[in-house]
């Protein structure tokens, strides 16, 4: 009597009776002058669920060994090194992280085995459109693509050329982050110690909240600090504000990072995003528009008030000249306003 077939399911996966037991293949198909073809992998799975998960995935990103020429320089390589490297899984938080798995997850299922330096800016532009119903999403596309190109590029140093997801992560939120005022920002004494150290660190590095969140001790380094460009995927040494570096030099050391979960890994920025929310509802009803981004757009008008130039701005947040100069106009309109009112009470 036949068994009944296996319910382990996954796109490409293929339960087939072979005459005494059911055995699965990966098989893929596609469309080649105008007739259906498909390639077949017989997983030697003998029973074990575990294997076969590991000849699955395998066959997914083009490992395995009967795939008789994997591309080089394929999608599937790539992630598999991006996943396979410390230095880049230990510097990234376990939500973001596991976004990019997702992603990267889906890239397989129909890239895996193909060649990366065919892919085209039109491919990508047309996989982001077709998400563009949920414009997060879209955006983690291209950033998880454009992530894999640096990468390759850098790290495993693959000839591609250039990046074609660039400036393809077009979501933005509903309207720009607003900056702090003054008064929030003196507030931040009756905050708890971890929203208030998150909060300097942002405003003081101009870094994007999770790079801050996540900074480890020896990235300050006396006058100097490295931050981090997450969207460009480098680490740049800028100047350390005096009151920023007093600040980080006064806290107990309880571990490898400025903002420690324990002696080795960082908070998540979930979890200071959630008791800097419980703060901000202490504060009443005037709170409730800012949020930590708003500390880093506070940070170029900070700067802009100062005199800094655009490049000067851009060096210090990595901020987009676009961005800048949009803040750029808010600190320009106070000190216009400042100007007009002192001219007045002279009339």
């Amino acid at each position: 009597m036949r068994p009944p077939k296996p319910r382990i399911t996954k796109p490409r996966l293929v339960w087939r009776w072979t005459g005494k037991a059911w055995t699965p293949f990966h098989r893929i198909t596609w469309t080649e002058s105008g007739k259906r073809r498909a390639h077949e992998i017989k997983l030697d799975w003998r029973g074990d669920p575990e294997r076969l998960d590991e000849l699955y995935w395998a066959a997914q990103s083009g490992q395995h060994d009967r795939q008789k020429s994997p591309a080089c320089y394929s999608w599937g390589e790539c992630i598999l090194a991006w996943r396979k490297d410390p230095t880049v899984q230990g510097r990234l938080a376990a939500k973001t992280k596991a976004d990019y798995w997702r992603v990267m997850d889906e890239i397989c299922e129909k890239n895996a085995g193909k060649d990366m330096r065919k892919t085209s800016r039109a491919a990508v532009r047309a996989a982001v459109g077709k998400l563009s119903d949920t414009p997060r999403k879209a955006a983690r596309y291209a950033q998880t693509v454009s992530i894999l190109w640096n990468y390759a590029r850098r790290e495993l140093d693959w000839p591609l050329g250039e990046n074609p997801a660039a400036g393809l992560a077009k979501y933005k939120p509903a309207k720009p982050y607003d900056p702090w005022p003054a008064w929030m920002v003196k507030a931040l004494d009756t905050a708890p110690e971890r929203v208030q150290t998150a909060a300097r660190l942002i405003l003081g590095t101009g870094q994007r909240p999770n790079a801050a969140i996540t900074m480890r001790r020896d990235q300050f380094r006396g006058e100097w600090m490295a931050v981090r460009d997450e969207k460009g995927d480098q680490e740049l040494e800028v100047y350390c504000p005096p009151a920023l570096r007093a600040y980080v030099e006064a806290l107990p050391a309880r571990g490898v990072h400025v903002l420690p979960k324990n002696l080795t890994e960082p908070q998540g920025y979930h979890a200071i995003e959630r008791a800097f929310r419980a703060w901000r509802q202490s504060l009443g009803e005037r709170a409730s528009p800012y949020s930590l981004h708003g500390l880093r757009k506070l940070a170029i008008i900070e700067l802009a008030e100062a005199g800094a130039s655009d490049a000067e701005i851009q060096a210090v947040t990595g901020q987009s000249a676009q961005m800048v100069a949009y803040y750029r106009t808010k600190a320009s309109k106070k000190r216009l306003s400042r100007s007009a009112q002192e001219r007045r009470g002279r009339t």
